[in-house]
């Protein structure tokens, strides 16, 4: 099994820039955090975009799902900002087909102190290899279908979506 990682932007791929004070992108970390948890399994990284998910845009949600479907994996994982991570798994979930998808991020930048994002990465490795097909947003231990999630902006988690 073969496993594609997409790399789209978000909090997880910010660091601190000690001049101007602000939260900004340079280059992803995912490479770096799959070589330092010593992943094994055999994959590969592709970076679509460095956004913050709050800019991203309908035409953005449309080349990430023409990455996911074009491509010859069918376990994906794609790292993706918090704030949009919904949305953005809502367009897959509708439209794509005989793939597992898992979208993930992170509260707090890897770059940071005490981030979640390794253990969230991890998560969303063992996940996509364990869930049948379908679109799954993994956050913070959990594991939620794309139709039934949503974030809790007041506590900083995700959740089912009828609670």
């Amino acid at each position: 099994m073969k496993l594609k990682f997409f790399i789209t932007g978000g909090t997880i791929c910010k660091r601190y820039n000690e001049i101007s004070g602000a939260l900004e992108f340079r280059d992803s970390f995912i490479p770096g955090m799959l070589e330092r948890g010593r992943c094994k399994l055999d994959y590969s990284t592709e970076q679509l975009m460095l956004k913050d998910s709050l800019e991203m845009n309908d035409e953005d949600r449309e080349t990430i799902l023409a990455s996911c479907s074009a491509c010859e994996e069918s376990k994906i994982i794609i790292s993706h900002g918090t704030d949009t991570m919904v949305d953005t798994a809502r367009v897959l979930g509708q439209k794509l087909e005989n793939k597992t998808v898992v979208l993930f991020g992170a509260m707090t930048p890897y770059s940071i102190s005490n981030s979640d994002a390794i253990f969230n990465l991890g998560c969303a490795v063992t996940a996509v290899q364990l869930l049948g097909a379908g679109v799954f947003v993994v956050m913070n231990g959990h594991i939620f279908r794309w139709d039934d999630v949503s974030k809790n902006r007041g506590e900083g988690i995700f959740q089912r979506a009828d609670l």
